[in-house]
C-alpha cells in the first residue's frame, strides 16, 4: 500500500486519521481509539468490546492519605477536541479534560491532554499525553497510568516480546471459570479445558486426574495443564522496547514501540507488564508493580507538577509475500524499533512541552571503581549503568517517580555519554555490576540546551571495611544466579522450560518446602555452590493447619585465626527484593537475641509475580570479634514474618569482611 498523504475526517462522534496505509478512528471528544483498519481487516481492535474498552489511556488514583495501592480506576475520557496540526504530511489531534473545583472528590485533579499523531508514509501512529497538576489544587495519589490496546481475539494468537520470549497464546475464553482453575491469585489460572488443540495435548486427560509423580511427567511437558499469568511476561524498562501480537490470517503484526525511557518511573531496572492474554498490549508509563507503596506518586498541597508521557508508536506491519513465515513480522518490528530509537527525540510533536534535540543537553564522562581489596589501581566501571535523575539521596533514582530519568551503559573502559537530556537539575547516579552499593555524584548537574557537559573521571568507592573472608553470589541486583528449581509438572508455562528466565514459572515458592522437607537451608562456605545450594528466595513454610512459619537459613564457615574483642567484622547483605519481610541476623547461637534486624521491609510482591528482583536494599552489619570463634562459626538468617506464602526476601549477594588488620587477602 502507498501513502496518499494524511487526511482527517471529523464527524460528530468520531475523528478518523487516514494516510492510505491505515485508518484510525477515535471517539469525539472522548479520545478513545475505537477502530484501526489495516491490510484488509476492517478493525484490528476487539470488536466484541464496548467502544470505550478497545484503545485508551487509563489511570488509577486515590485521595491523599489513602492506604495501600488500590484506588479509583479512570479510563480517561476527554471532554474537548482540537485539531493541532493538519496538513498532508502530518495530523496531530488533542483530546483534553480540564479539572476545576466542582470536580473535587469526583475526578483526579489533573489537566490531561491526550495527543494522537499520524504521519504520511508511516505504517502506524503515535500517542502521548501531558499531565498537569496546578499548585492550588488538592493533594492526591497516583497508582498507575498506561496506554492499553485490546485486539481481536479471533485474529491475534501469537505474542512476541523478545527473541526468546514469544509463543502461541491461550484464548481469553480459556481463562473462563469453567475452563480454568484460579490459582493463588486471580491473575494466575490453570488451563484445564482449553479451546485450542495446542493446549489440550494428545491424551485429553483433565488436570484433576493427573498423577503428580514428577518422573512420570518430566518428558511430557503436558500442554493441557499449562499456567497462564500475565506477570510471567513482565520486562525491565531497559529491555522494554517493542512487544506485540501477530495475526496469521491475513499476516499482520500489531506492535507497541517505546523508543525512550525518559518518562518512565524508577529507572532502567523497573519491571512493568507488556502484552498478555486478551489479546492485550500495554504501554506502562508508571506502576507500583515490583515495588509497592514506595512508588506511589503522592502530591501534596501547593505542589505543581507537569510531565509529558510518550510518544509511543503503534506500528503495524504485514508480509510482502504471503508465503513467508508470519513470525518474520517480529524481525521487521525490531528493525522499526531501532529506527524509532535512532529518531528520538522526535521532531514532530507539536506540544511546546516536548523539547526537541536542539533544546536539550548532553553529559559525558568516565566512571572508575576504587576497591583497594580488589585492586590497588582504579578500574574502569565496565558495563556500569549511569543515569541522571532528580536530585536525591544515594540510590533514590529507583523510587523516583515524578521527574524524568536518562540512563546509558558505560563501555568497557568506563566511558559514558548521555544525550538529549531535558533541561533541569539532576544528580548523576550509577551502579556497577560486580560491586555492591550505589554511586552518586554530589554536584547538581544542570544541562543546558545545545551544550555538552564533560565531567571527566569520576571514582566510585563501593562499601568496604576489610578483606573478603567469603562471599555468596555475585552482585548484580537479582537472584537469578542462585538455584531456581523446576516447577511442579502441574504448573508449567512451556515457554520457560529450559529457558534463561526459568524463574518466571508459577509456584516456585512452594518448591522450597518440597526440597527442604526436614529443615531449612544450610550453606557451608567452601563446600556448597551458590548456583546449586542457595535457593533463590527465602520464603515461608506452610504448616499442616495451613498457617505459615518463618524460616532460618544457616551459613557455616571457618575462621583460621583467633579473633580479638576489639575486632569488628562486617557482614554485607545485599537484597534483590523483599515483601512484608523482616530479616534478623544471629551469630553462633540461634537462641540468642538477634544482632541485627531490618525491621519490616518491602512491598515488592516479587515472589508471587516471578520478578527475581524488586527494589535493591543494602544492609551493613557489624559483628563484634567476641562473637566469632577460631574454627567453626554459623550465621543465622531468619525471615520471621509469616502470614502468607509470598512473604520473604531474595538475596543479591552476601559477603563477610574481616577487620582491616586482616590484610592477608588483599590483592595486588
Amino acid at each position: 500500500m502507498s501513502s496518499q498523504g494524511v487526511k482527517l475526517h471529523v464527524q460528530d462522534t468520531y475523528v478518523v486519521m487516514d494516510n492510505g496505509i491505515l485508518q484510525v478512528t477515535i471517539s469525539n471528544p472522548g479520545g478513545i481509539v475505537t477502530g484501526i483498519q489495516y491490510n484488509g481487516i476492517d478493525n484490528l481492535l476487539a470488536v466484541e468490546n464496548n467502544e470505550v474498552d478497545r484503545g485508551y489511556w487509563d489511570l488509577v488514583w486515590n485521595f491523599a492519605g489513602s492506604k495501600g495501592t488500590k484506588g479509583k480506576f479512570d479510563r480517561i475520557e476527554a471532554t474537548s477536541f482540537e485539531v493541532v496540526v493538519e496538513n498532508e504530511d502530518q495530523v496531530e489531534l488533542s483530546f483534553t479534560r480540564t479539572w476545576d473545583q466542582p470536580l473535587e472528590g469526583k475526578a483526579v485533579p489533573l489537566n490531561i491532554d491526550k495527543r494522537f499523531v499520524m504521519l504520511s508514509d508511516s505504517s502506524g501512529f503515535y500517542t502521548y499525553a501531558i499531565y498537569e497538576h496546578l499548585k492550588e489544587w488538592p493533594a492526591f495519589i497516583l497508582d498507575r497510568f498506561r496506554v492499553a490496546f485490546k485486539l481481536r481475539k479471533d485474529k491475534f494468537h501469537y505474542m512476541a516480546m523478545a527473541d526468546n520470549r514469544q509463543r502461541f497464546m491461550p484464548l481469553p475464553d480459556d481463562r473462563l471459570p469453567y475452563r480454568s482453575q484460579t490459582l493463588a491469585y486471580p491473575e494466575a489460572v490453570l488451563l484445564v479445558d482449553p479451546l485450542e488443540p495446542e493446549f489440550r495435548g494428545e491424551t485429553q486427560l483433565r488436570a484433576e486426574h493427573i498423577c503428580v509423580e514428577y518422573e512420570y511427567f518430566q518428558n511430557l511437558i503436558p500442554d493441557f495443564v499449562q499456567v497462564d499469568d500475565k506477570y510471567q511476561y513482565s520486562c525491565e524498562n531497559k529491555d522494554n522496547r517493542v512487544h506485540g501480537w501477530i495475526c496469521n490470517d491475513p499476516p499482520v503484526g500489531f506492535w507497541q514501540i517505546t523508543p525512550s525511557d525518559e518518562f518512565r518511573s524508577a529507572g532502567p531496572l523497573k519491571q512493568n507488564l507488556t502484552s498478555h492474554v486478551g489479546p492485550v498490549t500495554l504501554a506502562i508509563m508508571h506502576s507500583v508493580h515490583y515495588s509497592g507503596e514506595e512508588l506511589l506518586l503522592k502530591f501534596g498541597t501547593n505542589e505543581p507538577w507537569k510531565k509529558v508521557f510518550g510518544p509511543i508508536f503503534i506500528y503495524l506491519n504485514s508480509l510482502s509475500d504471503p508465503e513467508d513465515d508470519p513470525r518474520s513480522l517480529w524481525e521487521d518490528a525490531k528493525d522499526q524499533m531501532r529506527t524509532e530509537v535512532e529518531g528520538w527525540p522526535y521532531t514532530f510533536p507539536a506540544s511546546e512541552d516536548f523539547p526537541q534535540s536542539d533544546q536539550r543537553g548532553n553529559v559525558s564522562g568516565r566512571l572508575l571503581v576504587k576497591d583497594r581489596y580488589v585492586c590497588n589501581e582504579n578500574k574502569p566501571a565496565k558495563g556500569a549503568y549511569v543515569g541522571l535523575a532528580p536530585p536525591g539521596d544515594v540510590g533514590s533514582w529507583q523510587s523516583e517517580v515524578k521527574g524524568y530519568q536518562f540512563w546509558t551503559k558505560a563501555d568497557e573502559d568506563g566511558y559514558f555519554c548521555i544525550n538529549d537530556i531535558r533541561t533541569g537539575d539532576y544528580n548523576l547516579y550509577a551502579f556497577v555490576p560486580g560491586f555492591i552499593g550505589d554511586y552518586r555524584y554530589d554536584v547538581i548537574i544542570t544541562p543546558s540546551a545545545g551544550y555538552d557537559i564533560v565531567l571527566g573521571d569520576l571514582v566510585y568507592e563501593p562499601p568496604r571495611d576489610g578483606p573478603t573472608l567469603w562471599e555468596i553470589g555475585v552482585p548484580d541486583r537479582t537472584a537469578a544466579k542462585f538455584y531456581v528449581p523446576d516447577p511442579s509438572p502441574m504448573l508449567i508455562n512451556k515457554l520457560y522450560v529450559n529457558h534463561p528466565d526459568r524463574f518466571r514459572q508459577y509456584g516456585l515458592w512452594e518448591r522450597y518446602a518440597e526440597l527442604y522437607p526436614d529443615g531449612d537451608l544450610v550453606y557451608t562456605v567452601g563446600v556448597s555452590d551458590y548456583k546449586k545450594d542457595w535457593f533463590f528466595a527465602q520464603v515461608t513454610r506452610k504448616n499442616d493447619d495451613h498457617t505459615y512459619r518463618g524460616t532460618t537459613w544457616q551459613i557455616k564457615f571457618k575462621l583460621d585465626r583467633a579473633t580479638k574483642e576489639t575486632d569488628t567484622y562486617k557482614l554485607r547483605l545485599a537484597l534483590a527484593t523483599a515483601h512484608d519481610a523482616e530479616l534478623q541476623v544471629r551469630v553462633n547461637d540461634e537462641a540468642n537475641s538477634f544482632l541485627f534486624s531490618t525491621g519490616q521491609i518491602g512491598h515488592d510482591n516479587t515472589i508471587a509475580r516471578h520478578g527475581i528482583h524488586g527494589l535493591y536494599r543494602l544492609y551493613n552489619v557489624d559483628i563484634p570479634g567476641n562473637l566469632l570463634l577460631k574454627g567453626d562459626n554459623t550465621i543465622f538468617l531468619t525471615q520471621q514474618r509469616s502470614t502468607s506464602p509470598f512473604q520473604g526476601i531474595m538475596y543479591d549477594y552476601i559477603r563477610l569482611e574481616g577487620p582491616a588488620s586482616f590484610n592477608g587477602n588483599k590483592k595486588p
